[in-house]
Parts: C-alpha cells; structure tokens; sequence
C-alpha cells in the first residue's frame, strides 16, 4: 500500500499539470474561448443589427436575420438567441428545425400560417400537426428539434417577425435543402424508396438550386 507521502507527491504532480494546461490554453464554453473578465467591454454585447430595417427575400420568399453568439461573443453561456424573419407576400419559411433551441415567435407586421410536427409518436397521436393562425401581436412556440414552418398567405401585403431562441447557437436545418441539395447527393435509390416515389422525380428535385434563407 502506497505511503501518505506518496499519495500526496502524486496529488500534486496531478495538479501542477491541470495548472499548467489550463495557464497554457484558452478555457472554451459550448466551443467558444472565454474572454478574460477584465478584458471585457460593452462592445462584446452590442451589435449594430439594424433589425428595424426590412430585409430582401429569396425565391422561397423569406429572409432570416440571426443574432448569435457568432455576431455577439457575451452571449456565451446565456442560452438565447434572436432572429429577425422577412417574409415576401406568399412567402414563407420553410420546414426545417433548430435541433439545439426552442423558439418563440412575434408577428409584428402581418398575418402569418404557422406549425410544427410532433415526433413519432405511437398511434393515435403519430406525427401529430399543430397549426394557427397568427396575426400582428400573437405569439407562437416551437418546442426544440421539432420541424416547423411559417408562412405568409397574403398576396399583397409582407409579413415581419422576431424569434427568441433558447440557444446561443441554436442551429438550423431546412429538410428539403438538406434531402435533396446534399453534397455529394444522396443516393436517388434511398430517396425513392424513403418518400415512395419513382427515382425520376428524385433526380429533378436534386436539380433543383436549393437556396438558404439565414443570413
């Protein structure tokens, strides 16, 4: 059996080495390095966002603005996020999921469709659809990983809306983008066979330019 001294001897040679490692590289939270505390400015929580100014669309008719902890390095560690969502007249956001964030959304101008799809769950509640109606001034959820939309039914008039996410870095993946604008692509046989579908109509969807909407 080892002696005091020894198990002492080895609890130090222990801690100088994690003194060391942690003298010698930058700590990182959620893979961001934190910044000395009093190297801290205002400017580390402040962006110049503009998000009171409208934004273009693309061919989807939606424009995403994310303020993240990549455009605001003080939201380490705080858990939120914020987007500014444009939306054209038909325009919409379309299916896809924050796999890290729960969001909640405010209609400020306009009217939007909006819903997500439960998880498999067992029958009779399967991949359950839930869908409003939003006008200005309404609030909807999105609960986290949960595939979900927004869409503008008007024909003449945009639609503008704020999302909180309960992330710093919630992520996103648009299901059509990543099924069929993959690369290299997947495999038209898989697809075919996941959708029921002949391989033909797979390949013209692979064609197709798929554009992101998140700046």
């Amino acid at each position: 059996m080892a002696s005091s001294s020894s198990i002492l001897l080895f609890a130090a040679l222990i801690a100088l080495v994690s003194w060391q490692a942690t003298a010698s590289d930058p700590m990182r939270v959620n893979g961001f390095v934190c910044k000395n505390p009093m190297e801290v400015n205002a400017d580390d929580f402040f962006k110049a966002a503009n998000l009171d100014k409208p934004r273009v669309t693309n061919k989807v008719g939606s424009n995403v603005t994310l303020i993240n902890v990549m455009q605001i390095a003080g939201l380490n560690t705080l858990g939120i996020s914020i987007a500014r969502i444009d939306y054209a007249p038909l325009g919409q956001n379309p299916p896809h999921t924050h796999p890290r964030a729960t969001e909640i959304l405010t209609v400020l101008e306009g009217t939007l469709y909006v819903g997500f799809v439960t998880s498999n769950q067992p029958a009779p509640n399967r991949n359950k659809f839930l869908s409003k109606m939003l006008n200005k001034g309404d609030v909807f959820v999105f609960p986290v990983g949960l595939i979900h939309f927004q869409f503008n039914p008007n024909p003449h008039q945009p639609a503008v809306a704020i999302a909180a996410l309960s992330s710093q870095n919630p992520g996103a993946i648009t299901i059509a983008n990543a099924v069929f604008g993959s690369d290299p692509p997947i495999s038209d046989d898989v697809l075919a066979k996941a959708f029921q579908v002949e391989k033909n109509t797979i390949d013209y969807l692979q064609a197709q330019f798929w554009e992101n909407n998140h700046n």
